[in-house]
């Protein structure tokens, strides 16, 4: 199983009242309000563990005429705890999920509504928003130095530093006028990078 997968259930089962909707579940598949009233909890909130647990994939729903009836995953149910925890390269992924709660909180930091508000100082997280950039071009795509500036400047208006230093990163080759994306970074150069 996935990481991320098995946090996901962890997570969503870590409440009590997830448990309870779970277990009237495992009764019989209910709609919303059934369940509220079953549960004696508020529609509103039964909704918001619904959310929750269809998000861990614990949880389906299906359209059955004017209702929309939830039930248990049946794959899920099956599986047992043992599948849950254990994962294959358990440091790897760990290490992964910290790298891209960092590389979120940069972006967080950074960007406002899709603009870049000012470029980092420390190297890795300049490292990270450059990154973002690189996600604006099209891998094998050779682009004029106007078609560059055209794509950079609507998230930030410093279009030559953030091309300057995309090539100065090796994330993008020129040559005279013409600009092209540079091999994705390796899974290894990215963990270097935000690891320095």
């Amino acid at each position: 199983m996935e990481f991320k997968e098995s946090i996901g259930i962890i997570k969503a089962l870590a409440d009590s009242s997830r448990l309870m909707v779970m277990n009237s579940l495992m009764e019989k598949p209910q709609c919303l309000e059934e369940l509220a009233e079953r549960l004696n909890l508020a529609s509103s909130t039964v909704s918001f563990h619904l959310k929750k647990l269809e998000k861990a994939g614990l949880v389906s729903k299906e359209k059955h005429q004017y209702y929309i009836v939830f039930s248990v995953s049946q794959r899920l149910l099956n599986i047992s705890l043992k599948d849950i925890i254990s994962i294959e390269d358990i440091e790897k992924a760990v290490q992964e999920e910290r790298i891209e709660a960092y590389r979120q909180k940069i972006l967080k930091t950074f960007f406002h509504k899709g603009k870049l508000k000012q470029m980092p100082v420390q190297h890795k997280k300049r490292w990270v928003i450059l990154n973002e950039f690189v996600k604006k071009f099209e891998m094998g795509r050779k682009y004029s130095e106007v078609e560059v500036n055209e794509i950079i400047s609507p998230i930030y208006e410093d279009y030559c530093l953030i091309r300057r230093e995309m090539i100065e990163e090796k994330l993008m080759e020129r040559e005279g006028q013409t600009y092209w994306l540079n091999e994705k970074p390796s899974e290894e150069s990215v963990h270097l990078q935000l690891n320095q």
